[in-house]
């Protein structure tokens, strides 16, 4: 058995043992669920005994969960996710949905301000986004704005435009963006002008 698999199975008990005591479920009646004695269920707990797919099945029956969650599952109760910034261009994008098709969601971070491009992008799709941090120049084609933090946009990105940091401060921005040209249904307010629409918050 290599390391990796060692770590697996090392990784087994603390979750079996979580998703017990979160269920409020004593050993006795777990055992007379799933019909492994109390013994077994103690040491498979504990580490002491390496699970086996017998074992497990039953286990994932009573706690409602997929086989997989019991296995290879980060630690239960651990709520962090596990994010893999991609660097391009110069800046940073950090995707907060993993399910293909439909809206995606990204944090990106723009570096301090450089000159803006003598050409600005276009591509199909709908585009939302909300200032985290720092100021932000949104180029949209002949228009030009800066947002600070708690304003937001949206537009078509089949019109020219360009995202970039404002001043010499990094900018952090969560967006959300569909390939399809879906909308995000975000805006408080209905404009005659649906090409840009963005607030602050009081």
């Amino acid at each position: 058995m290599n390391a990796a698999e060692q770590r697996v199975l090392a990784g087994v008990g603390p979750r079996l043992g979580a998703l017990r005591r979160a269920r409020n479920i004593s050993l006795a009646v777990l055992a007379a669920e799933t019909g492994l004695t109390p013994s077994t269920l103690s040491r498979l707990e504990n580490g002491k005994l390496r699970p086996t797919l017998e074992q497990l099945l039953p286990l994932a029956r009573v706690y409602g969960v997929p086989l997989d969650d019991l296995v290879a599952a980060p630690p239960t109760g651990d709520p962090r996710i596990h994010l893999r910034p991609i660097r391009r261009a110069g800046f940073t994008v950090v995707p907060l949905t993993r399910r293909p098709g439909g809206i995606q969601a990204y944090k990106v971070i723009y570096p301090p301000a450089v000159p803006p491009p003598t050409t600005l992008q276009t591509h199909d799709g709908y585009e939302w986004f909300y200032v985290l941090n720092g100021r932000v120049r949104l180029i949209l084609g002949d228009q030009q704005y800066q947002l600070g933090p708690g304003e937001a946009a949206e537009f078509d990105t089949r019109t020219p435009h360009q995202i970039a940091s404002a001043d010499a401060q990094p900018a952090e921005l969560l967006t959300l963006f569909g390939a399809q040209g879906e909308r995000a249904h975000l805006s408080p307010r209905t404009d005659t002008d649906e090409t840009l629409s963005h607030w602050v918050e009081s």
